[in-house]
């Protein structure tokens, strides 16, 4: 799947605990155009990533108590605009136009082994995804690992074709009992550990899987939703933690 992507910033070996049917990808081939949005409390993103003079964390959990310091807020989709707000304690991503996808990349750090782990819930719109990235490079891609609201799971790998085009390959998509639908809090975590990623749904490992074919080694790390058909979608990220594999 192709997506234009602002660059502002910022094969399957698998090992299976929870039995996973392989289903048809997600993702179909699409040009899609990438915007910078600023989320509340946050500066609106420039072409370079502008920090304070406050040295940020490495290894933190964020409860989005109140501002998103160090993280950058990205759309792709279309030129409407996302509802992006901390509200309560929660980073909200509502998503009101279809196939729109919005990331938050904390820009503070890039990493090379590292686990991130979010809670989340989905208040509205199914089918839904959301998701963790890892590796994110601005010349190399990164890679991303979603979970969507009709059971489905994948892992893609995204790079750039050209100035603000990217290019989405799949390399993995399956389904998981594991998967709650909308309306359930669910937690999500990704292990970026050398040439292997471990996924997590609610703690419990599904998938471990080989990426050494993508080479990627290092990178910032960060947190997706997107919408499908239907909208709006509203996805409330409760917490995420940045944490060593």
């Amino acid at each position: 799947m192709n997506r234009l992507i602002l660059g502002c910033l910022l094969l399957i070996t698998a090992c299976q605990t929870v039995t996973s049917t392989p289903v048809a990808p997600l993702f179909p081939t699409a040009t899609l155009t990438l915007t910078a949005v600023p989320a509340t409390n946050t500066p609106a993103p420039t072409s370079t990533l502008e920090l304070t003079s406050t040295p940020l964390p490495r290894l933190f959990t964020n409860e989005f108590d109140s501002s998103l310091a160090g993280w950058v807020i990205l759309q792709a989709g279309n030129e409407a605009t996302p509802n992006v707000k901390i509200e309560n304690s929660n980073l909200t991503l509502q998503m009101d136009s279809p196939f729109t996808w919005v990331y938050a990349v904390y820009g503070a750090q890039d990493y090379e082994n590292i686990r991130v782990d979010a809670q989340f819930i989905n208040r509205a719109g199914n089918p839904a995804s959301i998701g963790l990235i890892c590796r994110y490079s601005e010349t190399d891609g990164w890679l991303e690992y979603n979970i969507s609201t009709d059971g489905t799971y994948n892992l893609l790998y995204g790079k750039w074709l050209s100035s603000g085009i990217a290019d989405y390959l799949p390399i993995l998509s399956a389904s998981s009992n594991a998967i709650q639908p909308s309306g359930t809090p669910q937690e999500i975590g990704l292990t970026c550990s050398d040439t292997t990623l471990a996924l997590f749904i609610d703690q419990n490992l599904i998938r471990r899987i080989d990426v050494s074919n993508y080479g990627l080694t290092s990178g910032k790390v960060g947190l997706t939703a997107s919408s499908f058909e239907n909208t709006p979608v509203i996805t409330a990220f409760d917490w995420v933690k940045v944490s060593e594999p």
